[in-house]
């Protein structure tokens, strides 16, 4: 063997052997299976699971803009509505709103665990002594974030004696006599018999000066509904711990054709305690948490007429024993699925009450309009 030989048969080898250690360097993964996100329709449409839970998640919300015009500060939130707070405004006021909700579903021993959170962030101009006709981003609302397993439903709800009856029509401007203060706390049970018979009892903290409780007792409401092919009737009462008053509600609903739904609602409250400002630390001048109509008693009515699949029109009247009467009516046209216009024009005669009313209206007869945009999804 010589030396030529000798080279080239080591250089094969070792060739081979380090191919070997090189293909025994490389080990291909197996590939994991694909987590695709599953279609969950327990709930109904729009639900995924969540992967790797057995919780359903539904994302949703409306983007919205409002055009007021008119006498737009004589009412509570002019175009923004949704029970905002007011300001003053002798011209325009516009604003912005993106609304985030989310949805949580999922089965358990003991029922079904629900979640529900709503918040939203507005940019308008606030038209008040302190921005005057300034734009800006205003605060950040939380106005939902709540947890129920069952019928036992814990965290930040609006008032049951407001949900449970059914607010009061489908107009922007619902509240141009109140029928109920909304954000609160809560610790509330619901109970569904399944025969069209449904009933709620709330423990409540209340919000604003008058409205949170000052002491370990509770705002308490309670509430009762008979639901069945013609409509419904409901009734709520409500506990003002802080005023030591009580207020109810009873609303009628009826559908006598497939495109009308009525309504009428009747209130009353008592308010010694509400209009004895000198026994107060805080003045309530004859309005409570729960009993924000002035005087004893309220009425309010309307309906919903839809003119086709596309088209609705929808009124509401109101009045209390302090002579305040308001009419909202509008005509909410979808243009596609998921966008709607709604044209609203709103009227309010002030009664008794001009220093401290509701709405902060400045005459006796006010009269504006909304034009709203809303792309929800």
């Amino acid at each position: 063997m010589n030396i030529k030989s000798l080279l080239l048969g080591s250089a094969a080898a070792f060739v081979a052997v380090s191919g070997a250690r090189a293909a025994d360097a490389v080990v291909v993964a197996e590939p994991e299976p694909a987590e695709y996100v599953k279609i969950c329709d327990v709930y109904g449409a729009g639900y995924f699971y969540i992967p790797g839970t057995e919780t359903c998640l539904r994302i949703g919300g409306y983007v919205r803009y409002d055009i007021g015009g008119g006498d737009v500060g004589s009412f509570d939130g002019a175009v923004t509505g949704d029970h905002d707070d007011g300001s003053a405004n002798d011209t325009y006021r516009k604003n912005a709103r993106f609304t985030l909700k989310t949805w949580t579903g999922q089965e358990t021993e003991l029922g079904t665990l629900k979640t529900y959170t709503e918040t939203r962030f507005n940019f308008g101009n606030e038209n008040d002594y302190i921005f005057a006709n300034e734009a800006h981003n205003r605060s950040l609302s939380l106005k939902f974030a709540w947890i129920q397993l069952g019928g036992l439903r814990v965290g930040k709800d609006e008032s049951a004696f407001d949900t449970f009856i059914g607010y009061a029509g489908s107009v922007i401007q619902d509240t141009l006599v109140p029928y109920g203060a909304f954000d609160t706390n809560v610790v509330q049970y619901y109970f569904d018999a399944g025969t069209g018979f449904s009933a709620v009892v709330s423990l409540e903290e209340g919000s604003g000066v008058v409205g949170t409780i000052d002491s370990y007792v509770p705002h308490v409401v309670g509430g009762v509904k008979y639901t069945q092919g013609w409509g419904a009737i409901t009734g709520v009462v409500a506990y003002d711990s802080n005023y030591e008053e009580v207020a109810g509600k009873v609303r009628l609903d009826v559908k006598p054709m497939d495109n009308l739904s009525l309504f009428i609602m009747g209130g009353y409250g008592t308010d010694d305690n509400l209009t004895d400002d000198a026994g107060n630390a805080i003045d309530a001048h004859g309005r409570g948490f729960y009993k924000q109509w002035s005087g004893n008693w309220a009425v309010w009515g309307g309906g919903t007429y839809t003119i086709n699949e596309k088209i609705s029109f929808n009124t509401q009247l109101s009045y209390d024993e302090g002579k305040n009467f308001g009419v909202a009516a509008n005509i909410a046209y979808e243009i596609v699925k998921g966008l709607k216009i709604t044209a609203e024009v709103d009227y309010l005669h002030l009664g008794e009450d001009s220093v401290t009313n509701f709405t902060k209206a400045d005459k006796e007869n006010s009269v504006g309009g909304i034009l709203r945009f809303q792309r929800s999804f």
